[in-house]
């Protein structure tokens, strides 16, 4: 099924109502740290009572007991979404505890697509990286909200990134990466 562009103050043709865009509550706001400039892109209340929210910058959380998580886009080593049982899963590059977040209303929520769509625009370039004894390690180019680009090495299950072996791998993977994103040194 196709769907045409919607002309100004046209109705969705799809029969779909358009969710509104969620606005956080002022305390929820504050003890987030965001401020009046902050635009959020996706917003928010999740099923455990707490708060998520994606800026161009941050992922932002607030769990049921007041504890606010603020990361960048860049930290986010991979993301997804199940829909089944609509669950927003969220790995970290510093090997940090797995994040699970539960929108209340998943059929509604952008936090799903927003999580996707900012962690695909941090990764600029990447590559596996193959190591001896059936494991793998992964280098990659991001870009921070600033548009600066950088370079991360993750090492995956077993991989000591110190062992020299492994190490010139990766540095030549890097190196590759960074030279083909036109990064120098």
């Amino acid at each position: 099924m196709t769907q045409e562009p919607l002309g100004r103050g046209s109705a969705p043709r799809s029969g779909h109502r358009w969710a509104r865009r969620r606005r956080l509550p002022d305390d929820v706001r504050a003890a987030l740290g965001l401020t009046p400039a902050d635009r959020t892109l996706a917003a928010g209340e999740l099923k455990d009572g707490g708060w998520a929210a994606g800026t161009a910058a941050h992922l932002l959380v607030l769990d049921a007991d007041g504890t606010a998580l603020r990361r960048l886009w860049s930290d986010v080593d991979r993301a997804s979404f199940d829909p089944a049982h609509g669950v927003v899963t969220v790995r970290w590059v510093d090997a940090g505890p797995v994040l699970r977040l539960r929108p209340a209303d998943p059929a509604r929520s952008r936090l799903p697509q927003v999580v996707r769509e900012r962690v695909e625009w941090s990764v600029v370039l990447g590559e596996e990286v193959a190591l001896p004894g059936d494991r793998s390690a992964r280098v990659a180019v991001r870009r921070s909200v600033d548009g600066r680009l950088f370079s991360q090495a993750l090492a995956g299950p077993g991989v000591d990134l110190d062992d020299p072996a492994v190490a010139a791998l990766v540095d030549a993977a890097e190196h590759r990466v960074r030279a083909a994103a036109g990064l120098t040194s």
